[in-house]
């Protein structure tokens, strides 16, 4: 199969590559123009770019951060008009769904209006034009990514390891995450399987309470987990973008289990201890 591939370089992009190394990759980038040769003789195109969320959304930032992910998606999707490939396997995130509480959220629950909702909507929306011209598109909202050498997790390790973290807030907000390995697995498993489109959800099919991940991180590390980090302590240090870190998020991916997805790490304990 012949795939373009954009965001190559990234945490997720590297370990795509790997899991479908017997394919023919070619990597392209979204900045400056794109052109539809870029995207000729194409099989399916895997779309993965975008600027970073975690950091301070200044308003500077915030405009690199739509930009990226839905002028980016608009462009890319113009330059597949010429020669569509079979199908378009584009990333989203779960912030499509906002803060929710306890609320379960699946793939037919609304978007929020926040600023990482908007942004999350207009990007699919920007993705699933492709399908007026006859693309299959699967939309990927996709949770905290748990993966060596890179993403949340290399950021917790450090105090961690340490014995010096802990809980974030009351604890009681739900953590929806995957692990990288099966987010390679199920994107793998997009391209090959044609009932499944549109939204679908890569996350874990058991997300945690915040304290939960806390304990079991700290578990699986042999330290100690007894410094919470207050909220306002993540206000004063990312601003608005601390709603981002404090959001309770219960995402299910019912669409992936439906179509017959197995998880090789559905659980959060046995993710950490393979991961660390």
């Amino acid at each position: 199969m012949k795939i373009a591939l954009t965001g190559a370089s990234g945490f997720i992009g590297r370990r795509v590559r790997e899991q479908l190394r017997d394919h023919e990759f070619r990597a392209v980038s979204l900045r400056g123009d794109v052109r539809p040769e870029n995207f000729g003789e194409l099989d399916a195109v895997i779309h993965l770019a975008g600027e970073p969320v975690a950091q301070r959304w200044t308003p500077a930032a915030r405009l690199r951060i739509f930009r990226s992910r839905v002028d980016g998606t608009r462009r890319l999707v113009e330059a597949l008009k010429a020669n569509p490939p079979a199908v378009l396997i584009s990333a989203s995130a779960i912030g499509y769904y906002g803060s929710r509480g306890d609320e379960i959220l699946t793939e037919t629950s609304s978007g929020a209006n926040d600023f990482l909702g908007q942004v999350a909507q207009e990007w699919e929306r920007a993705a699933l034009a492709a399908e007026s011209f006859g693309v299959r598109v699967v939309i990927l909202r996709i949770a905290m990514v748990l993966g060596r050498g890179g993403g949340a997790l290399a950021k917790m390790l450090t105090p961690f390891r340490l014995g010096i973290g802990g809980r974030i807030g009351s604890g009681k907000q739900w953590m929806s995450w995957i692990h990288l390995d099966d987010l390679a697995a199920l994107i793998a498993f997009a391209l090959e399987h044609p009932m499944l489109r549109g939204p679908v959800n890569a996350s874990a099919p058991e997300p945690v309470a915040n304290a939960e991940f806390t304990r079991e991180l700290a578990r699986a590390l042999h330290r100690p987990a007894i410094f919470p980090v207050p909220e306002a302590a993540l206000k004063l240090m990312f601003g608005e973008m601390s709603q981002m870190i404090l959001a309770s998020e219960r995402v299910l991916p019912e669409a992936a289990l439906r179509a017959g997805f197995s998880f090789r790490f559905p659980r959060i304990r046995e993710a950490l201890r393979d991961l660390v």
